[in-house]
């Protein structure tokens, strides 16, 4: 079976997590700050803070910037459900935006409708969390700006987007957000198992975000509230949770960073091969904007439907049948059951509605062989000739 993603584990990950498995430390070590250190001079922030996944880094960072009950949160329709969930897990209210047909982002024409809207109503958003869908960075200049105008904070759900890159700079640099957020899920770029890390330029957000990672705990004498009683001593001084990240994730990350650049290169040949086989075919191809260099997690096209004779869910089956395992990349959030039952309804988000009716994820991982990449391609062919 050919997956749509999977995890590339080589000899050199395995010798670092034994390694941990062999030495004091399998938790509250000294790998955790090393990983935490290599990943904020990659991206070029001044801080980052790992966790146990990229939906607790989500949750921290809501958490972070004092998002509460009576606070209106904002993201896209169309991610996973983490990307709004963290907002709830606050108490804050969610809505969604609509995404640009090409690129699946946010559409900014339509999120500065939306605001323009808010204010006049006085309902704006404390937050607002773009996601940088399949890897391809959404327009964060622009979406700066409007901040700047409509007094909302940033939230980078970079979960797809280690390794890419907007405006020649690295996402996760916070140029223009105030926390950037990634996976480390085993199908993403770099995997830890699970895990996720938060980055950013702010100091303060960067101690909250430490603090909620582990049970508002501190050992730091500068932010305690009274004098230390001995060496012992420790204060809670705020409520958190556990979400800290193991030695052995972050040893596996460490491992995997080091060749991240190699894993891009391969989903980009990957990627270039799609491009010149798929082109002339009854489907639209991902666009790739000329203001960011994507990190290719995922590879979508999208069905022209009213040109072939064969249903989205058909060419599902037909794949699968195959032993192609392709997925969809997402259900539009507001359509479970559970976001329904907080009012929302179909029509909501159009565009995101669209895209989930023609949308498939195609195989995209960089031990994606030639062989089976070129039975992906001419089962396609195949299904829509």
């Amino acid at each position: 079976m050919i997956p749509y993603g999977k995890q590339e584990i080589t000899q050199s990950d395995i010798d670092s997590v034994i390694e941990v498995l062999k030495s004091d430390f399998l938790t509250q070590g000294p790998i955790v700050p090393i990983f935490e250190n290599h990943i904020k001079n990659y991206c070029g922030s001044k801080y980052a803070i790992a966790s146990n996944s990229a939906t607790s880094s989500l949750h921290s960072a809501c958490h972070a910037l004092g998002v509460s009950k009576g606070d209106i949160v904002w993201t896209s329709a169309n991610t996973f459900v983490a990307s709004s969930n963290c907002a709830i897990y606050c108490g804050a209210t969610v809505d969604f935006i609509d995404i640009d047909p090409r690129s699946f982002n946010i559409c900014l024409n339509k999120l500065e409708s939306k605001l323009i809207l808010a204010k006049k109503n006085g309902n704006l958003p404390k937050v607002l969390i773009p996601v940088h869908l399949t890897g391809q960075s959404c327009d964060m200049k622009k979406i700066y700006e409007l901040s700047l105008t409509y007094n909302f904070k940033i939230i980078e759900d970079a979960s797809h987007s280690i390794g890419s890159k907007y405006l020649d700079r690295y996402v996760g640099s916070c140029d223009y957000s105030d926390i950037t957020i990634f996976s480390f899920h085993p199908v993403k770029i770099i995997t830890t198992g699970e895990g996720g890390i938060a980055t950013t330029n702010d100091k303060n957000l960067a101690e909250k975000l430490n603090l909620f990672r582990s049970h508002g705990v501190t050992r730091d004498s500068k932010l305690m509230k009274k004098h230390s009683d001995g060496p012992w001593y420790y204060e809670q001084i705020d409520i958190g949770y556990n979400y800290r990240m193991t030695e052995l994730q972050a040893a596996l990350g460490i491992s995997q960073l080091e060749r991240i650049e190699s894993i891009i290169t391969k989903r980009h040949l990957i990627a270039n091969e799609y491009n010149k086989k798929l082109k002339n075919l009854p489907l639209r191809l991902p666009l790739q904007d000329n203001k960011s260099y994507s990190s290719y997690h995922l590879y979508v096209i999208r069905l022209n439907l009213d040109q072939i004779e064969i249903s989205h869910k058909d060419f599902f089956i037909k794949m699968r049948d195959e032993d192609i395992l392709i997925n969809l990349h997402y259900i539009p959030v507001y359509l479970h059951p559970y976001y329904k039952k907080l009012g929302f309804k179909e029509g909501h988000c159009p565009e995101a509605e669209k895209y989930y009716g023609d949308a498939i994820s195609i195989p995209m991982f960089p031990s994606l062989t030639a062989k089976e990449q070129d039975k992906v391609i001419n089962t396609i062919k195949s299904i829509l000739k």
